[in-house]
């Protein structure tokens, strides 16, 4: 026994850092003690040690703990199995844990414990690598599914990880088969028995709050049927054993019977959750952990309490019978839905300790009214002492009480009324906002409530509203003022008739009678003053008409005495200050004017002046009256026509004349329009279109050119405007082509344009070339086709036939000046110029008739074969053929509204480049002989260009 102690002093002294070791072998020096015998297990202990850590804890356990035993008994061995499981445990946190199980296990069942607190304490995340196993928090160790060692081991790894601190750490855990047992020798009795019912699985502790013991007291007992088979100890973990309030329970080690140390108060535990384990000596668990409860059965320890210190509610008086009031709420700690919380409520007491007024519902706590009279006028509040009590009211129960203030709210059932029936005042004539007299109210109602709060009104002799009454709200009087001056010469004495009303309406109560209202009579007698003048009326109002000459009398404001009801004595003035529009007599009061009013100007834009004037009597007293200046809109302004240039085109759309005038009606619009010059009246007219407007417009088809037009307009009050609006009258489409392009026809003198000149100019030399033609001409007859070299000098040959020519710009083409916006070529020989009209359609001067050539010939013969008897042509002929041709030419001059230039229009004479190969067909020519063309040579040198275009090259 020595031995077996100093062995366990030295398993402590070597494994101080692991508290376990040391109380598991402290445990077997104890259990080896008791038996008498040795307790050394060296050669089991040594092979376990060897096989697990050759050196370490518990290989030098074996050595020192159980060398020297000679025998092994099943307990001592066991215990060592446990020790060396734990020394395993301690010694291999965090590096490897080694769990000695049977080859079968089932789902569910512990393998064994892991300090989880020895590798690291603050581990937030527990993992196992294994999915056969599962860890839990408090390192328990359990299988998930039914499990075979076949090969002898199995191996897996414990993650821990601080996610905070981003600490992570493993345990190594192998999983080994424990060697076989011998079989436990049985006595014959142990075959025939049989077991029915489980006792691992009690059911549910009860321990009585605040239990008076004795202590320790015992309270239920957990035992694992396994306890056949094996030798087994419990143990218990959870609050009330490892966790607060620690210490409260514990669990016998061998037994299993569960006891508390102490008395618990269920409002601060009411129940308990342990988890009782049952394991082997070498830490296998035949049973899955239980969970068991303790409950702590309640004990009526806690009498109730009201929620509040003081309850206060108010209520109408004169309420009926029934009406809720409130609530009391009272609360209990003990066990809910007992006895010990069921509570009753009653009233104790009442203050005043008269009848009942209220009743109390012993069940919910509400107060009703139960006097079907409250009368705030009485007993304006209530003071209850109310009481409750538990165990359903029993006397034995557990009470408290508190207090409830009811109060009585107040109605409008008292109805106000005058303290006087009948009131005398007096004040001065004339004396305005002054007080006059102060009227009281006898209310029983609650002071500054709506149900007192006193509303005067006059009922009579105030027809002409000079008096009003109004409340003093602080002292809920009316007083009586003067809000319009009273006459004494027209009522010496004024009698009203005061009513008084309460601000809420008026309730009648059970025990109050219905009232009328309460008035009062106020006789206010009126005294005579030495009045100044009054102005009669006190304002008057002067219409003024705008521009009116200076001095023009405009009316007369005069004051009366009204002692004597006169105006002698009494003078006038305007003190200064004011607008000075007018001026007033100081004797006769006649108002006369002192500037041209004019509407236009500075002060005078908003149209009114308020003037005071002072009436001073001969005892000097004063009145006043105000006149109020009105300027009255005249007839000062001209209309004038707002726009007075236009441009017509050549669809000669009317042209709408608008005018205005500054002047306000009635001398403004409707206008009248008309053209004062007679000859241009005679082109023009004018066309009403609505007040302000009227069209102008062309009589008949006048030429184009720039009208002056002097237009007079006449507003509403006769005056006339007079107005000229110029007219372009353009041949265009859109008014922007004719900006700046005509002449000027003011006063009958037209100004033609530039194209109207042009085709004049064309006009004359193309009846100069006709007439060149005509005397030029050599032949009279049809067939005589000779040409002579004088003729030939002195005329020119017609051709209409042309070949198209080149595009060649020769140095002495040069450009012309824009013409009706087209532009055009001339060739430029000497100092000379020519032109000529540009054929849009192949028409010339002998045209095309019917889809063939028509020669001035075929005009000439009206249709057929055309006469080539002749070379000459009257100029009639020319000019029926020209004159509708040219006109047409000039008219189609800038049709293009986007401005571009129309195929057909004048232009000058351009070179056209060679000749065409089918020579000249004019009267003159000799279609035999292109060689009788010479003579042109020879002809002066103004036609010399002209006779080149004419001969083939």
């Amino acid at each position: 026994m020595p031995s077996e102690a100093t062995d366990a002093s030295l398993l402590a002294k070597n494994f101080k850092k692991q508290k376990v070791a040391f109380v598991l072998g402290g445990a077997l020096a104890r259990g080896a003690e008791q038996r008498g015998g040795c307790a050394a297990a060296g050669r089991t202990s040594g092979s376990f040690g060897a096989g697990r850590n050759p050196g370490g804890c518990a290989s030098r356990l074996g050595r020192v703990a159980f060398g020297a035993c000679p025998e092994v008994t099943r307990r001592a061995h066991l215990g060592s199995l446990m020790l060396l499981l734990v020394l395993s445990l301690c010694c291999e946190a965090c590096k490897k844990v080694v769990f000695h199980v049977p080859s079968e296990l089932e789902a569910d069942t512990l393998v064994g414990r892991v300090d989880l607190n020895e590798c690291l304490q603050s581990a937030e995340f527990i993992s196992s690598s294994d999915g056969n196993f599962k860890v839990l928090e408090d390192g328990s160790v359990y299988t998930t599914s039914a499990l075979s060692l076949s090969a002898g081991k199995k191996t897996f790894t414990i993650l821990l990880k601080d996610i905070q601190e981003q600490v992570q750490k493993k345990i190594h855990v192998s999983v080994v088969e424990e060697a076989k047992k011998t079989p436990k020798t049985r006595h014959a009795r142990d075959t025939i028995l049989k077991r029915t019912k489980r006792r691992w699985g009690p059911i549910p502790s009860v321990m009585i709050e605040n239990s008076l013991g004795p202590f320790p007291l015992q309270i239920q007992q957990v035992q694992s049927d396994t306890a056949q088979n094996y030798t087994i100890y419990y143990s218990a973990s959870g609050p009330g054993i490892d966790q607060d309030p620690k210490g409260l329970f514990y669990i016998e080690r061998e037994t299993g019977n569960i006891f508390a140390t102490r008395a618990v108060d269920r409002e601060q535990y009411p129940s308990f959750q342990i988890i009782c384990f049952a394991t082997t000596p070498d830490g296998y668990s035949p049973e899955v952990p239980l969970v068991h409860t303790i409950r702590i059965e309640d004990d009526n320890d806690n009498a109730p309490y009201f929620t509040q210190d003081l309850f206060e509610f108010c209520v109408p008086e004169n309420s009926r019978p029934g009406v809720v009031v409130g609530k009391v709420i009272a609360e209990d700690r003990d066990e809910p839905y007992t006895l010990h919380t069921t509570l009753k409520y009653r009233i104790v007491s009442q203050t005043p300790p008269i009848t009942p007024a209220f009743s109390l519902h012993g069940d919910t706590g509400v107060i009703s009214v139960l006097l079907p009279q409250l009368d705030r006028e009485l007993v304006p509040s209530y003071t209850l002492l109310v009481e409750v009590r538990d165990m359903a009211g029993q006397p034995f129960g557990l009470c408290t009480t508190g207090t409830v203030v009811i109060k009585i709210e107040d109605t409008n059932d008292n109805a106000p009324s005058f303290k006087q029936l009948q009131y005398e005042t007096r004040v001065e004539e004339n004396r305005v906002s002054v007080e006059i007299l102060r009227v009281s109210v006898v209310d029983l109602d609650e002071p500054g409530s709506p149900g007192s709060g006193a509303v005067y009104e006059i009922i009579r002799g105030n027809d002409d509203q000079a008096f009003e009454i109004t409340t003093d709200k602080n002292t809920n009087e009316g007083i009586l003022c003067v809000v319009k001056g009273l006459d004494y010469e027209a009522a010496k004495q004024r009698i009203l008739v005061i009513g008084v009303n309460n601000e809420a309406p008026y309730l009648l109560a059970p025990h109050s009678q219905q009232l009328s209202q309460s008035t009062c009579s106020v006789t206010v007698h009126v005294l005579d003053v030495d009045e100044g003048p009054v102005f009669k009326p006190c304002l008057l109002r002067l219409d003024v008409k705008e521009c009116e000459d200076v001095g023009t009398a405009i009316g007369r404001f005069v004051a009366e005495d009204p002692e004597t009801g006169n105006s002698e004595g009494i003078r006038y003035r305007i003190p200064p200050g004011q607008c000075n529009w007018i001026n007033i007599d100081d004797k006769s009061g006649e108002v006369r004017t002192v500037r041209v009013l004019d509407r236009d100007i500075g002060e005078m834009r908003r149209g009114q002046c308020n003037v005071t004037v002072l009436a001073i009597d001969r005892n000097g007293k004063t009145g006043t009256g105000t006149i109020q200046v009105c300027i009255v809109p005249g007839n000062k302004n001209f209309p004038r026509i707002m726009q007075t240039d236009y441009i017509m085109c050549r669809d000669r759309k009317p042209i709408c004349l608008t005018a205005e005038d500054s002047d306000e009606a009635p001398y403004s619009a409707p206008f009248v329009y008309r053209i004062t010059d007679q000859r241009l009246a005679s082109m023009w007219k004018l066309t009403p279109h609505d007040d302000n407007s009227w069209y102008l417009s062309p009589k008949s088809d006048i030429p184009y050119g720039i009208y002056e037009i002097p237009v007079s307009v006449t507003d509403n009050g006769g005056k006339i405007g007079e107005n000229t609006v110029r007219v372009n009258l353009c041949d265009c489409v859109t008014p922007t082509e004719c900006d700046g392009r005509t002449r000027q026809l003011s006063g009958g003198n037209v100004t033609l344009g530039l194209w109207a000149i042009l085709a004049m100019i064309l006009g004359s030399l193309l009846l100069l070339l006709i007439l060149i033609t005509i005397c030029g001409c050599c032949g009279a007859g049809v067939m005589h086709r000779q040409v002579t070299d004088d003729c030939a000098n002195h005329n020119l040959i017609i051709s209409n036939t042309e070949a198209p020519g080149e595009e060649v710009m020769d140095h002495n083409i040069i450009p012309l000046q824009n013409t009706c916006g087209q532009g055009g070529y001339g060739v430029k020989t000497g100092e000379q110029q020519t032109f000529e009209m540009a054929k849009g359609r192949g028409h010339t001067l002998e045209s095309v008739k019917g889809g063939g050539h028509q020669t001035l010939g075929s005009v000439k013969e009206g249709g057929g074969q055309p006469m080539m008897d002749t070379c000459r042509y009257s100029y009639s002929e020319w000019h029926n053929f020209t004159h509708p041709r040219l006109g047409e030419k000039v008219h189609l001059c800038r049709q293009d509204e986007e401005q571009k230039h129309s195929e057909d229009y004048l232009l000058s004479y351009n070179y056209e480049g060679k000749g065409s190969l089918a020579g000249s067909v004019g009267c003159c020519s000799d279609q035999h002989e292109e060689e009788a063309l010479d003579f042109l040579d020879q002809l002066e040198p103004k036609f010399r260009t002209l006779a080149e275009t004419c001969i083939k090259r």
